[in-house]
C-alpha cells in the first residue's frame, strides 16, 4: 500500500513539474515574441549572392548598432536591445567598433562585450557584422578624428583576434574590413586604389590565415561610396563582399543611374550590403551632410535594392548618433524610424 501511494505521489509531482515546464517555455516564448535559435546558418558567397549552407541566396535586411561601448555604458547592451531590432524586421545588424573605444576598453574587456552581444544576436536569430569603424587614410595613417586614429598594425591585430576568436561561429557572418576609406580631397594625404587594393589584401590574409571563413566586405574611397575602381581592378579574394554607404546627399537627385555607375553595377558580378544608408529632414535634430533628405530617398533605396538582390542595414538604432532611428529608449521611431521600420516588417509579410 504505502509502494501504492508512493508512486501516486511521484506521478502527481511529475505531472505538476512538468505542466509548470511547459507553461514557463510558453512564458519564454510568449515573452520574447519569437523562438530562440541556437544556431544559424553558415553564410558564403556564389556568384553574386550571400547563400546559407544549403547554397540558398540570401538578402540581409537589418539595422547598424551603435558602438557596444557606447550602448554598454549607456545601460542598454542586453538582449532586449537585440530583440528590439528583431521586432522591427532585422535579418542582420552590424557592430561599429571604433579604435579609440577598442583601446581605451581594452582588448578583453571590449572581447566580452561583443561574445555577449554576438550570443544574444544569436538567440534571437540575427546575423552579425563586425566593423571595424574607422574613417580616413590607414596607408599614410590620417583619420578624419581622433575617435577613428588607428594603424595599420592595429588593424592587423584587430582582424587576427577576431578570426582567432570567432572562426567557427555562424552568427559572425561578415567582417567589414575599414568602414570609410577616404583622402578627404587630399586633406587626409594620398592613397590610390592599387594602394588600398595591397592593403585589404594582406588585410583578407591575415583573416583566413587563422582559419576564419567570416565572409570579409570591402569598401571603396569617397567615404565608402565610391566602387567604380573594380570595373578594372578588383580585389584580388575569392569569396568575398563590397560595400558603399549612398547616403541622399552623395549624388543629386534622380540617383538610379548615378548609383549604377558608381556601386551598383558591381551587384551584376559580387554581392553587395550597404552596409550604411539613411535619411533624415534638415530641421531633424543631428541633420547633417550627406544625410539630408525625404521619405523619397527612402523609396528610391530600397527600390533599387530590392530589384536588383541587394543587402541593406540602416544606419543607426540609436536615439543619439544621427541620422537616429528612434528618439528615446521606449523605441518610439523618429521620421526615418517610421519609414525603415515599416520597409523591414514588410519584407516577413510578403
Amino acid at each position: 500500500m504505502k509502494k501504492i501511494i508512493l508512486l501516486q505521489l511521484v506521478s502527481v509531482f511529475l505531472l505538476l513539474f512538468t505542466s509548470c515546464d511547459d507553461k514557463a517555455k510558453k512564458a519564454l516564448v510568449d515573452e520574447n515574441s519569437t523562438p530562440i535559435k541556437l544556431e544559424l546558418s553558415k553564410i558564403s558567397v556564389k556568384g553574386n549572392s550571400f547563400v546559407t549552407a544549403d547554397a540558398t541566396p540570401i538578402v540581409f535586411r537589418g539595422l547598424d548598432a551603435s558602438d557596444p561601448d557606447k550602448l554598454e555604458k549607456d545601460g542598454h547592451w542586453g538582449i532586449e536591445y537585440f530583440q528590439e531590432m528583431k521586432n522591427w524586421g532585422a535579418t542582420i545588424t552590424r557592430f561599429p567598433v571604433h579604435p579609440k573605444a577598442w583601446r581605451e576598453r581594452g582588448k578583453e574587456a571590449y572581447l566580452k562585450l561583443m561574445d555577449d552581444g554576438i550570443k544574444w544576436a544569436t538567440e534571437v536569430g540575427i546575423y552579425v557584422i563586425i566593423d571595424w569603424h574607422s574613417i580616413g587614410n590607414l596607408k599614410d595613417n590620417k583619420y578624419f578624428m581622433p575617435m577613428y586614429e588607428t594603424s595599420m598594425e592595429e588593424t592587423e591585430d584587430f582582424w587576427r583576434t577576431m578570426a582567432k576568436r570567432y572562426k567557427g561561429n555562424n552568427t559572425v557572418a561578415f567582417f567589414e574590413i575599414f568602414n570609410e576609406p577616404t583622402t578627404y580631397n587630399g586633406q587626409l594625404g594620398e592613397c590610390t586604389w592599387n594602394e588600398w587594393k595591397v592593403i585589404v589584401e594582406k588585410l583578407i590574409g591575415v583573416i583566413r590565415e587563422n582559419g576564419c571563413n567570416a565572409v570579409p566586405l570591402v569598401a571603396g574611397f569617397n567615404w565608402g561610396y565610391d566602387l567604380s575602381p573594380l570595373k578594372e581592378n578588383p580585389i584580388a579574394a575569392e569569396g568575398i563582399g563590397y560595400v558603399s554607404h549612398p547616403y541622399p546627399q552623395k549624388r543629386e537627385k534622380p540617383w538610379e543611374l548615378q548609383w549604377t555607375e558608381d556601386w551598383g553595377f558591381a551587384g551584376e558580378k559580387y554581392p553587395l550590403i550597404l552596409s550604411e544608408m539613411g535619411f533624415c529632414g534638415a530641421d531633424d535634430e543631428g541633420a547633417h551632410v550627406p544625410v539630408i533628405s525625404d521619405e523619397s530617398y527612402g523609396d528610391a533605396i530600397t527600390k533599387y535594392a530590392d530589384e536588383r538582390g541587394i543587402s541593406y542595414t540602416v544606419w543607426v538604432f540609436d536615439p543619439e548618433w544621427a541620422p537616429m532611428l528612434f528618439t528615446d529608449w521606449n523605441y518610439t521611431p523618429s521620421r526615418q524610424g517610421v519609414y525603415f521600420k515599416k520597409a523591414l516588417q514588410g519584407y516577413h509579410t510578403k
